[in-house]
């Protein structure tokens, strides 16, 4: 370990301890056994807050696998609105804020890939969202979060292998009144939002909520001297709920946002500097309506899912990233999305210990891509006539013009239809449960790729033209692949101790991340076919190079979740070991080219650990500390250059932690006039960049503090996050052989003001 290294390690370690010996310290100076909380405001009453959950149990913690819950209180104190912002609380699970929001890259337990597929799945008040590039916007009033780690699939099918994330907004049926945000931060940044529950009738709740927020970002391009990472952004939200005593419960929820930014604060490390000369933006509009219909019926409760999905985005960028005119890309999408899913579950166990949980469900998707990629002037030269050229210096090569158009369009439609089943059965302490999903998908890729240019063969020696050749490739093609698959599950609980809130579980699992085609690939194929023509390319097998396979992981993991104190202490401790097969990796293709790809990257084994904790000696203190602990390495893996058996995976940290503490005081012992105090530290690394293991970002500690006065209708926060201004990267990335970083965000200043009437 070098000098830097080891300083950097130091301080990590100095922050933890103090972060660590601040919550130990306010533990002891504010509990006292004698004193019990009247009003927890981050301690979850589970048997409570799920009634709004379709397939799980009414008590989360009686579940077999691992699970993170984050309550309203907590996700607003720390500003987490999104996904993306509430990962930083969650044990082993990390989502990089790098590109844009289309990036949207989860890593859980080891698993996860930069493109395509995503490898956690997310609802939205039960509805899933479907595609990966849609999982990042900002919502208003999020009630919890949660997180249930190792795979999900046999309820809940598809890329959910790494865990499954849900998110459930406030309810007007439990919930009536205004509420308003005002929120302002350092480089420009602002939101405000606002939403209103009523009921129009006893039973019937309606709520509509609007946001829209901007900043004018924090990293300049050196070339054009503008922040390259502004956005603005709006969300709009109505939810209607409709119950009555006969066991109905309907629940319609429609959304719209939009997204405008720039984006891709990509630094080349050659340089250390961001500069890069054409237009790069992402664009994004999307619409959702998901309709959740309930009946409770004498023995069994049958509910339906049902959703529609629009996505509309438009990635355009420079993807060369410097100063030189290499080649655009534009990768412009409309997609359609419909979901169901059949639900029909048991009551409560019967006298015999028995229930069960069975479902039917499908999805149709379907999507048009217009991607072009532009070559400039620079770029055919390094690309394509340098090589020539070098390789027949006597007949050399000169394009007709400076610029040419690689054309690829796609329709993709798809389709997947799944039966599965879960039951168990319970006596005494023990329960046992054991479910199995029978899963079909097809997909289709259709595709349109062409170019119309030419080049003429020169005579060295007199410079004349010796030969004129065109290229005209308009190459049109289907491909098709289907895959079934088996998900079963298998788990055994212990409830140690009657009357207590203890359970004890061991858990095995299979789960699967769906194979699909590489669209990004089409424009380096037609760029080898066009160099191929000349001599000097690569050519592809479009079926091998396009298409990629499930990637599959049997999961073994034991766990507990424990109560004690009064439920003043709730902890949650598991450890797993993941053995993945066909392993979907994101590579860069052989030969000088402009994209990426996924391959199935032979085997990988994960193993470690996660642990919460959540301490609330009185109403107006809670501790929190949670800690995940990954190994995650190649087992089988050789790119046909370099054997990386035995390397690290990449982008999968190995340790990440959060801990927080925060105490409030009582402002002439009025309970509706605090003054909260908190503190908190975020800690990420290892995580190693590339498949080699030659590029790493070592582990980084970020420190953030808030005070927020409250009284019964306001509340006012001040807070920081990142407050040491500790550089860290985000993102690694090689394109045509320059490799490229992403920083992450410096100190972070702001207020936040909200309004409840």
């Amino acid at each position: 370990m070098g000098a830097d290294e080891k300083i950097i390690t130091f301080a990590v370690v100095k922050k933890i301890t103090s972060v660590i010996s601040f919550c130990l310290t306010a533990l002891v100076a504010t509990a006292t056994p004698t004193e019990a909380p009247t009003a927890l405001g981050d301690t979850l009453s589970l048997d409570e807050v799920t009634v709004t959950a379709i397939k799980q149990s009414t008590n989360l913690r009686n579940q077999a696998t691992t699970l993170t819950v984050i309550g309203q209180a907590e996700a607003e104190r720390n500003q987490a609105v999104s996904i993306k912002t509430a990962a930083d609380l969650v044990p082993n699970l990390f989502i990089p804020d790098y590109g844009s929001r289309m990036t949207s890259t989860v890593y859980v337990r080891g698993i996860g890939t930069r493109i395509d597929q995503p490898a956690v799945g997310l609802t939205i008040d039960n509805v899933p969202v479907m595609t990966k590039e849609n999982y990042d916007f900002d919502l208003m009033d999020i009630a919890r979060f949660e997180m249930m780690h190792g795979p999900q699939n046999t309820l809940y099918g598809r890329n959910t292998l790494g865990g499954l994330m849900n998110v459930y907004t406030l309810s007007p049926l439990n919930y009536q009144g205004t509420r308003a945000v005002v929120e302002g931060a350092n480089h420009g940044t602002w939101r405000a939002g606002v939403s209103h529950y009523l009921l129009l009738k006893e039973n019937l709740g309606l709520s509509l909520s609007a946001q829209y927020g901007s900043t004018k970002g924090e990293f300049t391009n050196q070339q054009n001297h503008e922040r390259c990472d502004w956005e603005r952004l709006f969300t709009a939200r109505a939810k209607v709920e409709w119950r009555n005593y006969d066991g109905w419960y309907v629940s319609n929820v429609a959304s719209v946002s939009t997204s405008r930014q720039g984006g891709y604060p990509y630094e080349w490390v050659e340089t250390g500097k961001i500069a890069y000369n054409d237009t790069c933006f992402y664009r994004r509009t999307s619409v959702t309506d998901g309709l959740t219909v309930r009946k409770a019926m004498d023995k069994f409760t049958l509910s339906s899912i049902t959703s529609y999905q629009y996505l509309d985005d438009n990635m355009t960028l420079d993807q060369d990233f410097t100063e030189h005119d290499y080649f655009t890309l534009t990768q412009a999408r409309r997609e359609h999305a419909v979901t169901q899913d059949i639900i029909a579950r048991s009551h409560d166990k019967d006298d015999d210990g028995y229930s069960w949980l069975a479902g039917a469900s499908g999805f149709f998707r379907h999507y048009r891509m217009h991607a072009p990629v532009n070559f400039y002037d620079y770029g055919i030269y390094q690309l394509i006539e340098r090589h020539f050229n070098e390789a027949i210096p006597e007949y050399p090569v000169a394009w007709d013009t400076r610029n040419f158009l690689l054309g690829s369009d796609f329709t993709s439609p798809s389709w997947g239809a799944a039966l599965y089943h879960e039951s168990s059965y319970q006596w005494g302490q023990w329960t046992l449960s054991a479910g199995l999903r029978l899963d079909y998908e097809h997909a289709r890729l259709n595709y349109h790729s062409e170019t119309h240019t030419g080049y003429d063969i020169l005579n060295a020696a007199t410079g004349d033209v010796f030969f004129h050749q065109d290229i005209d490739i308009d190459d049109r093609g289907k491909l098709n692949k289907d895959f079934f698959d088996l998900l079963p599950n298998v788990s055994l609980t212990w409830h140690p101790w009657q009357g207590k809130n203890h359970t004890v579980f061991l858990a095995f699992s299979r789960g699967s991340k769906a194979g699909g085609f590489n669209t990004q690939m089409f424009s380096d194929v037609l760029q080898q076919r066009l160099m191929n023509m000349m001599g000097i390319g690569i050519k592809y097998d479009v079926d091998k190079m396009v298409g990629y396979k499930p990637e599959k992981a049997w999961s073994y993991e034991l766990g507990g979740h424990f109560e004690c104190w009064g439920a003043r202490v709730q902890s949650d401790l598991g450890v797993f070991f993941m053995d993945c097969r066909d392993r979907q990796l994101t590579v860069f293709p052989p030969g000088t080219t402009t994209g990426r790809m996924m391959t199935n990257a032979g085997k990988t084994h994960s193993w470690g650990a996660e642990f919460a904790m959540t301490v609330t000696p009185t109403e107006l203190t809670h501790l929190n500390v949670s800690y995940g602990f990954t190994h995650a390495t190649f087992k089988e893996f050789n790119d046909g250059k370099i054997d990386h058996s035995g390397k690290r995976v990449p982008y999968a940290p190995m340790h990440t932690l959060f801990a927080e503490a925060n105490h409030s005081l009582r402002i002439n012992g009025d309970l509706n006039k605090l003054l909260t105090f908190a503190a908190n530290m975020r800690a990420i690394g290892d995580i190693y960049w590339d498949e080699a293991n030659t590029m790493r970002q070592p582990m980084y500690a970020l420190l953030g503090a808030s005070i927020t006065w409250k009284q019964k209708h306001y509340s006012l926060q001040l807070w920081g996050k990142n407050l040491t201004g500790t550089d860290y990267k985000t993102f690694y990335f090689v394109s045509i052989q320059h490799h490229f970083l992403q920083r992450g965000h410096g100190r972070q200043l702001g207020a936040t003001l909200r309004l409840e009437f």
